[in-house]
């Protein structure tokens, strides 16, 4: 129920009129985590050596994503490599992968955490603008608090519907 509240949260950044908004999850499911998963793709075949169906299954995708991946015919929408804590935690999520120290639900906390890093620090933005060209993207605040932010917590309350 959060994720549909937060569209309520700072109605200075809707247009007057709309309703509703593409959630940020929206966008990052298909543009962030796409650039997550082609930086761990890049990082695992041209660091490690490993064949492009091997980094598949430690990514859980297919040999073809990978190769979409590592030739940036998918991914590439977005680039956030050049970004310090992205680069240091898709090397440190790549070398905990290819020594095989890793179990499935850490993958998942590792590209959350990445895309979490990307949000806060607004990379994404311009990409909910051309989603949504009325959008106030000096305003939002939508990716920069989160609801598993304890600060966003602080700062707006959210009740439970009785």
């Amino acid at each position: 129920m959060t994720d549909v509240m937060l569209i309520y949260l700072f109605p200075e950044t809707l247009p007057k009129g709309v309703k509703t908004l593409k959630l940020p999850c929206e966008v990052a499911v298909k543009s962030v985590v796409p650039a997550i998963r082609a930086l761990l793709a890049r990082e695992l075949t041209e660091n490690y050596g490993m064949k492009q169906g091997d980094a598949a299954d430690l990514l859980g995708i297919t040999q073809t994503a990978v190769s979409k991946y590592i030739h940036r015919v998918r991914g590439s929408v977005l680039s956030i490599g050049g970004e310090k804590e992205v680069k240091t935690l898709i090397m440190k999520t790549a070398a905990s992968l290819a020594d095989g120290n890793f179990e499935r639900p850490f993958l998942a906390l590792q590209i959350c955490t990445t895309c979490s890093i990307v949000r806060k620090k607004r990379l994404m933005c311009r990409l909910c603008k051309r989603t949504d060209p009325a959008l106030d993207i000096e305003q939002c605040k939508l990716c920069f608090l989160s609801a598993c932010d304890h600060r966003f917590r602080q700062q707006v309350p959210l009740k439970e519907k009785r």
